[in-house]
């Protein structure tokens, strides 16, 4: 994965690195964890240049996030716990879970939207009890950019500054990268075999 995640960059350049946190963000395949890493080594090697390489990492994060808060506010809570309640199994989630996510949304609102895009897993689904809620759309894109900013910027420095120990990170985040997408699978599949309506 390691080395497609650095061909899919090293061939298609910005629009690479955009269409893969577009991609992580709308269905996570691929953290963002292995990718801006990445595309920070390919800046450190001067096959990218670091301003166009952060944009497109935070433009394609902030769109891919746009779709789920697009989908909450189209859905809206009823529906949504409908469908909770008829495929709950599937989607692995109850009108209980909904009803817990919104009053914990409607708490902490733009902090949630900001602190979730740093959190795996969380980054995507935040935006769903944005859109439900029907939080301003500037003011979800406002705390959406500046999160995805600040840890877009600190996972590409990452990749920059390990740039000269690119063998080892190759062999450190391969497998890793491997592990996350079959722990992803698992814990789904564990949560359709014991999920109880609640």
């Amino acid at each position: 994965m390691f080395d497609w995640v650095v061909s899919v960059i090293g061939s298609w350049g910005y629009p690479g690195v955009f269409a893969l946190m577009l991609l992580e963000n709308i269905f996570p395949p691929i953290p963002s964890e292995v990718i801006m890493p990445l595309a920070g080594y390919l800046v450190a090697e001067g096959r990218l240049a670091l301003l166009p390489t952060l944009i497109a990492g935070i433009a394609g994060s902030a769109l891919g996030t746009s779709f789920w808060f697009v989908l909450g506010a189209w859905v809206g809570a009823p529906r949504l716990k409908r469908w909770a309640a008829r495929w709950g199994r599937v989607m692995t989630v109850s009108p209980g879970d909904i009803d817990r996510a919104q009053a914990w949304f409607d708490r902490h609102g733009g902090k949630a939207v900001f602190l979730g895009r740093m959190i795996p897993a969380v980054r995507t689904l935040i935006s769903v009890p944005a859109g439900i809620a029907r939080m301003g759309w500037g003011r979800f894109l406002a705390w959406t950019l500046l999160g995805s900013a600040i840890w877009t910027g600190l996972l590409t420095a990452a990749g920059f500054l390990l740039s000269a120990n690119y063998g080892r990170v190759a062999d450190v985040i391969d497998p890793v990268s491997k592990l996350v997408v079959a722990a992803v699978v698992l814990v789904y599949l564990y949560r359709v075999v014991t999920w109880r309506p609640h």
